[in-house]
């Protein structure tokens, strides 16, 4: 019987220790877990303009788990197949279309409820650039809809992005 308590015990060490090692969730970041659809990914002028950023109809999906690891790929709908239908074998046009039309990374997100913020700490980017950076976004989470904006671009424009939480099946 002291086995078997000791060993309970040791389990429960075990877990606590694993769970200290863990990111701490709030109930915002659990709030922002699961998979998240895009329903606009607009930019913003430096003279008020709003208009599409990746095309008339982007696609993408971005995946928050409850550790708050994401995953985070958007698309344009309209890019062109290379012409060879072989990826090594694309044209400088083809390539700038494939890269200028994506973005997609992928690390650990946080959120400050207080200050309005999501925190991407980005491990790794389409964007090499984007590689090991931390992003702070202003955000607005309102039921299965949230939105943010990204750091103005050297030019000004500011990219805005709008997912909706797709339902639990």
């Amino acid at each position: 019987m002291k086995s078997l308590w000791a060993l309970i015990a040791g389990t429960l060490a075990c877990h606590a220790a694993i769970a200290g090692n863990a990111p701490a969730l709030g109930h915002e970041l659990a709030s922002l877990a699961g998979t998240w659809t895009l329903q606009a990914a607009d930019v913003i002028h430096a003279d008020g303009r709003k208009e599409s950023d990746y095309g008339a109809a982007p696609k993408g999906l971005l995946m928050i788990d409850a550790q708050g690891r994401y995953s985070l790929q958007i698309f344009r709908t309209d890019r062109q197949h290379f012409a060879s239908s072989d990826r090594a074998k694309g044209t400088p046009e083809e390539y700038a279309a494939a890269v200028l039309g994506t973005s997609t990374h992928i690390g650990t997100v946080s959120i400050d409820p207080t200050d309005h913020t999501l925190t991407f700490r980005i491990d790794a980017a389409s964007f090499p650039n984007q590689d090991g950076t931390v992003q702070k976004r202003a955000y607005e989470l309102t039921g299965d809809m949230l939105s943010y904006k990204v750091a103005p671009r050297p030019n000004g424009d500011v990219p805005v992005s709008v997912w909706r939480r797709l339902p639990v099946q």
